[in-house]
């Protein structure tokens, strides 16, 4: 992992950050916008944060805890960083703030194109839920 710091999101990483999560086969979408993005900052920024390593972010993890549980969405990191234990930092990072505020439960979702990450997140104490997702957007 070398120099890598964690910090919290900024609005001037915007376009960084999306080009991280589209180079990693993310899918950015409407809800990804920069004001957005900032709302989402400014909401809970201890949970939305970047790893940046001389000055460029090599990572992402997005937390959010609705006050009953915590949710990990938009976990990045750049190919030259994998296989550091980046993800993995990122990840006891943000778990570890989420306990810090009272979560005892964290969800997360990986989309159908990315199913080769599951066994990362198993190897991590994460399990399989068969559970139907559904969406609707309200904009």
């Amino acid at each position: 992992m070398g120099n890598v710091q964690f910090r919290s999101y900024a609005p001037e990483d915007f376009a960084p950050v999306i080009a991280l999560w589209q180079t990693c086969g993310l899918h950015p979408s409407r809800s990804d916008s920069a004001e957005r993005l900032q709302h989402k900052q400014q909401r809970d920024p201890e949970l939305f944060l970047v790893a940046e390593q001389d000055g460029r972010i090599v990572g992402t993890i997005m937390g959010s805890y609705d006050g009953r549980r915590g949710w990990i969405n938009k976990l990045a990191v750049d190919a030259g960083q994998r296989g550091q234990g980046l993800a993995r930092a990122l990840i006891a990072e943000v778990e570890q703030r989420l306990k810090a505020i009272g979560c005892d439960k964290v969800n997360l979702l990986i989309e159908a194109d990315n199913a080769a990450v599951a066994g990362f997140y198993a190897r991590l104490g994460y399990a399989n839920d068969a559970l139907i997702f559904m969406e609707k957007w309200l904009a």
